[in-house]
């Protein structure tokens, strides 16, 4: 059986480069970088170099690169670590939006049992934020935004430099989570102007595990782990060494050729949605047309359920997600659908196909021969398809 991989977002393979980069210090060079030894000095000098090339794919300096252990650290670390700054007197507020990672959203539900206010603005039909609403919700309590530059659901990237911007005129921190973006499209915290910003190592072929958060030079955050004073005293705990040599190989690479991986994706995001769209009918395309990532996919096939769709894919060699992996096992619907006002039918029948520079238009293919099928198969069995009017396929 074929195997294809078209669920890049919840996760990437580790390409060969990386993980050669990485096998010596998980062999020979395998001294504690806190160490003032031969071994030790190898080991902090290929961290320092690893940090600089994740300064290098986001635009930043080195020193204002805390590395941690992935995507959902360095969120909690911007939101706890900025709102702790100041007196938990119940007057301070952090803004998110509705559409965040969860890791964003629980922490943003941990602020007012702690003192706190939390404060949410909506997405549009496109899972796009409203920004009057946003510039409507500042105030001089306000301590902290953050905002998704792009959303692991559905791809749509946010206005986020518009949105820094009007939060940062008003002496406002200002934080997006990056971890989708980063390797997919081109990020530069001043372009964006942003105070901080976080990504991921497992989302642009390095090893889990491991992570960055940006934060601006005079940017005053707490740390969330105390202890030897790594990271400039912003993060303890001795330091993932192998990890980090991997994601800054993996940020190398993603620099040195993001505009032709960036096309070659989209090619292939954009041949599989023409061929959905052209041969299954009442199939409707969730988040923005336009304004979204090369690599993304979430589509509604109505008349199926999204889990079963999955099931069924996965039994034929194909791996796609019903949204995201870190709610993957939740029967809950998708947050993100329900925010941009998907109906409930649609939401539950949602499939997100996420793609990387590794996959090939053969395996558009090889989905295309199968998941009319699938799809058909699955509407044939439903006890409701067909007792209520379709929703007419959509013209692309």
């Amino acid at each position: 059986m074929n195997k294809v991989y078209f669920d890049n977002n919840a996760t990437t393979p580790i390409v060969p480069e990386v993980f050669e980069a990485m096998i010596p210090f998980l062999k020979e060079n395998f001294g504690n970088p806190s160490s003032t030894h031969t071994l030790g000095r190898i080991a902090r000098n290929a961290i320092e170099e690893a940090r600089e090339k994740v300064a290098f794919l986001i635009g930043a300096d080195p020193t204002e690169i805390i590395l941690c252990s992935g995507g959902s650290e360095a969120n909690n670390m911007a939101l706890k670590g900025a709102s702790w700054t100041k007196p938990a007197d119940g007057k301070w507020k952090a803004i998110t939006s509705t559409i965040e990672h969860s890791s964003i959203l629980k922490s943003a539900e941990f602020l007012p049992l702690n003192g706190y206010k939390h404060q949410t603005v909506s997405v549009d039909l496109d899972g796009v934020i409203m920004l009057e609403e946003l510039k409507a919700a500042l105030d001089e309590k306000t301590l902290i935004v953050s905002v998704m530059h792009s959303n692991n659901e559905t791809g749509t990237i946010q206005p986020i430099k518009e949105a820094a911007t009007m939060a940062r005129g008003q002496g406002i921190l200002f934080h997006t989570d990056a971890v989708q973006s980063a390797g997919k499209v081109s990020l530069d915290v001043d372009e964006l102007d942003v105070d901080l910003l976080s990504i991921s190592a497992h989302k642009l072929h390095g090893p889990k595990g491991v992570g960055a958060l940006y934060v601006r030079k005079g940017t005053e955050i707490e740390p969330l782990l105390s202890g030897g004073g790594h990271e400039r005293g912003k993060r303890s705990g001795t330091e993932n060494v192998a990890g980090i040599v991997g994601f800054g190989k993996a940020c190398e690479l993603a620099v040195a050729d993001l505009a032709k991986s960036a096309g070659y994706i989209a090619s292939l995001r954009d041949e599989l949605e023409k061929r959905i769209f052209t041969t299954i009918p009442h199939a409707i395309l969730n988040g923005h047309m336009e304004r979204r990532l090369p690599n993304t996919l979430n589509v509604s096939f109505e008349g199926t359920e999204g889990e079963m769709l999955q099931i069924q894919c996965d039994l034929n060699g194909i791996s796609v997600s019903t949204g995201s992996a870190c709610s993957s096992g939740s029967r809950e619907p998708s947050h993100v659908l329900l925010e941009m006002g998907v109906s409930p039918g649609l939401m539950n029948s949602s499939i997100r196909f996420s793609f990387s520079k590794l996959n090939t238009m053969g395996e558009v293919d090889i989905v295309m021969d199968m998941l009319p099928g699938i799809i058909q198969n699955l509407r044939d069995s439903s006890p409701t398809w067909g007792n209520n009017a379709p929703v007419p396929p959509m013209d692309i």
